[in-house]
């Protein structure tokens, strides 16, 4: 039995010009996955955890009163061991610079969705955080710059997720695999459970808002009947499966192989998820665990980013899928 901080400790070595200060941030998200999870387990009992805000974030969207604790939680674990020298989040306006010696003498930055499907809280269905860490730019003791942010997800030095459902995982790469941690909560340790974590190079199962069908680009509604379809040699039809949460919907896909997409849409014309808080980290996850993660054109991870919420077309999951999906978006490319 391993627990998270022993790995932590042992893989440090991948990292040896850190000094320790990449341990550092993944012990703060760890922290805070602990409170999350607390809180997540207590909704149900505590009016001031349900519903909405009464605020909205930068996108317009209203603001669950899980999405501003898991913020607020996140931000302040980061502040208090200083080993991040600026912070975004999908729930802020902008980055927050952290303003002490010791932060800004620190060599990397952290993205964030804090609480990824949270209007699921209500109905108790699973939700997840995701991270994102990358080596700052701007110089070693100044505040960090917009510049530090807007970095192609090929230049990460790690992400995941925490994934609060049935029971608490966070899954994590520094670009040498994947591997996943279950908590255990009357031990208070994140033990390792899923090692070495590989995606199916085939799967069975697509996720993909159907109700918003109409308003799809040819290419996605081809492909979605391209999985309906019954054949014997490629194990079709697949089976319909959506949660309504990355997290949760690319967690399955992962152990179980699939295939996850939210298209451009009539609705959304640039795409609804956010490049730098969902798509990167997710995309790294899926190469390192064998998959894929496109735009339905071009690799996620070689996207330069130029805007802070710059939102994107995303599919991700078994390498087939994957591939099969570009194919018709490129044949029915509009």
């Amino acid at each position: 039995m391993k627990t998270l901080g022993e790995f932590i400790i042992e893989k440090q070595a991948e990292y040896p010009q850190a000094k320790g200060a990449l341990s550092g941030i993944l012990s703060s998200i760890r922290l805070a996955a602990k409170f999350i999870h607390r809180e997540i387990n207590h909704a149900g009992l505590s009016k001031d955890i349900l519903g909405v805000a009464g605020s909205e974030n930068i996108q317009g969207e209203a603001q669950m009163k899980l999405d501003v604790f898991a913020n607020e939680t996140m931000k302040k674990a980061l502040i208090a061991r200083e080993e991040v020298a600026g912070f975004a989040s999908e729930e802020d306006d902008t980055f927050i610079s952290f303003d002490t010696e010791r932060s800004r003498n620190a060599k990397y930055i952290l993205m964030t969705d804090p609480l990824d499907g949270s209007s699921n809280i209500d109905v108790n269905v699973s939700v997840g955080t995701i991270f994102s860490i990358y080596k700052r730019v701007s110089p070693i003791g100044t505040p960090v710059t917009m510049e530090d942010f807007l970095q192609e997800g090929r230049k990460q030095v790690a992400a995941g997720y925490v994934t609060y459902g049935s029971s608490t995982m966070l899954v994590y790469t520094t670009g040498n695999g994947v591997n996943g941690f279950t908590y255990e909560p009357s031990l208070g340790l994140f033990i390792l459970s899923h090692p070495d974590m590989q995606m199916p190079e085939k799967g069975k199962y697509y996720s993909i808002n159907e109700g918003q069908y109409v308003t799809f680009p040819q290419g996605v509604k081809r492909f979605i009947k391209y999985c309906q379809e019954s054949d014997e040699a490629t194990k079709r039809p697949y089976s319909s499966r959506y949660i309504g949460s990355l997290v949760s919907d690319f967690h399955r896909n992962l152990l179980k192989g699939g295939i996850y997409i939210y298209p451009t849409s009539t609705v959304y014309p640039q795409g609804k998820l956010r490049l730098l808080y969902e798509g990167n980290p997710m995309a790294f996850l899926a190469e390192q665990a064998g998959g894929l993660a496109t735009d339905g054109i071009n690799p996620i991870l070689d996207i330069k980013p130029t805007k802070l919420h710059q939102r994107v077309p995303f599919f991700t999951g078994s390498k087939e899928m994957v591939e099969k999906a570009v194919e018709f978006m490129h044949e029915f490319a509009e």
